[in-house]
């Protein structure tokens, strides 16, 4: 049975690849999609600070673990605005997952960016968690009681 996505929940599920990817499968990315559009830089990349907030035991009350860097980017290409929030400073992945967001958003590009762009970093990342999932199991204890008869 195929899952079916609202446009907004396909459209999240796109730029947690995007923010997922590494710097070098955006620029890769970037070179072979872009076609000579016109891009226009709605907000140019920007790095600043949010605070990550916790909850001990998952529901307690919230408190403030820390903060984290985050290089953020709006541009648009046509009537598609593309947006970008990436953890660290890169800024040049930063704009060039905010374009390709962008594209992904125009009907005529979508299939292209799926299978050019988000199929291989979906892959990677699938790959990678087995792995690490893999290595987590592999290394697992198994504790067990033994139930001892009193005399």
């Amino acid at each position: 049975m195929q899952a079916t996505f609202s446009k907004a929940e396909a459209h999240r599920a796109v730029v947690a690849v995007f923010a997922a990817a590494t710097s070098s499968e955006l620029a890769a990315a970037f070179a072979v999609v872009m076609d000579g559009s016109d891009v226009v830089e709605l907000k140019p990349p920007e790095t600043g600070l949010v605070m990550l907030r916790g909850r001990t035991g998952g529901d307690g009350a919230a408190f403030n673990v820390g903060e984290a860097t985050v290089t953020r980017a709006i541009v648009r290409i046509g009537a598609a605005i593309g947006h970008s929030y990436r953890l660290g400073r890169d800024k040049p992945a930063a704009r060039n997952a905010a374009i390709l967001d962008a594209l992904w958003q125009l009907p005529d590009q979508r299939e292209r960016i799926e299978t050019l762009v988000l199929t291989p970093i979906r892959e990677r990342i699938a790959a990678a968690r087995a792995q690490s999932s893999f290595e987590a199991a592999s290394s697992r204890v198994e504790f067990f009681t033994l139930a001892r008869e009193s005399a």
